[in-house]
């Protein structure tokens, strides 16, 4: 199979620069011309207005408002964006969220090169990628709306449920996210009734069980 990338602009979105830099050899050296690089999801939105990438590659996440927030903010400002999500977690629910929120292709970062490259190269063609070892988690959660505790959440309620899992504060959520404390405070609620949580540490066991956070 050709994995050349050879003439497409890329935007890169992780907060890790090792993991930036590793994304970026691999990708020059395909071909591909890496136009900028954002360590946030707010930086990502910035980033892509500014150089209009032919893909944005962008890691699930990052500080701030996080991937899938910015995921959904740039589809609605740019419809026709390509992104590519990236994720260290080996679960169904975020794929399944990111490609409800527009994501074209979603790969775990434990791929082999030569499998990143051809994610690139399906996302720059318009063409769904999904990582292999997850397609079938994700067809089956899908076909069966799986009982994932998360799963009972909407999108927004699951993007602040991430973030407070990860030991943020109702305030820090409001900033980042440019919304009252009193509205996370009422998505926090609905998600403790939700999933049966009493705090913020029930909400990180959850969510470490369900895979959507290290340990």
């Amino acid at each position: 199979m050709n994995t050349s990338l050879a003439g497409l602009d890329i935007l890169l979105a992780d907060d890790h620069a090792i993991v930036r830099m590793g994304f970026r050899l691999l990708l020059e050296g395909a071909g591909a011309r890496v136009l900028a690089e954002a360590n946030s999801g707010e930086e990502a939105l910035r980033l892509y207005a500014e150089v209009v990438p032919d893909v944005l590659v962008m890691d699930v996440s990052m500080p701030g408002i996080g991937g899938l927030a910015a995921l959904e903010r740039l589809r609605a400002r740019h419809p026709q964006a390509r992104v590519l999500m990236l994720s260290a977690h080996q679960d169904a629910v975020i794929p399944v969220r990111a490609l409800k929120a527009g994501a074209i292709g979603y790969l775990s970062k434990r791929c082999l090169p030569d499998e990143f490259i051809r994610a690139v190269r399906a996302v720059a063609r318009d063409q769904r990628y999904l990582d292999p070892e997850l397609a079938q988690q994700v067809a089956l959660a899908q076909i069966s709306g799986s009982a994932h505790p998360a799963d009972a959440l909407t999108d927004k309620e699951f993007t602040v449920f991430l973030q407070l899992a990860q030991g943020r504060s109702v305030n820090e959520v409001a900033h980042d996210f440019h919304v009252s404390a009193s509205t996370v405070g009422t998505h926090l609620y609905h998600i403790k009734q939700k999933l049966n949580a009493g705090n913020a540490a029930e909400l990180a066991l959850i969510a470490m069980r369900c895979g959507l956070m290290e340990a």
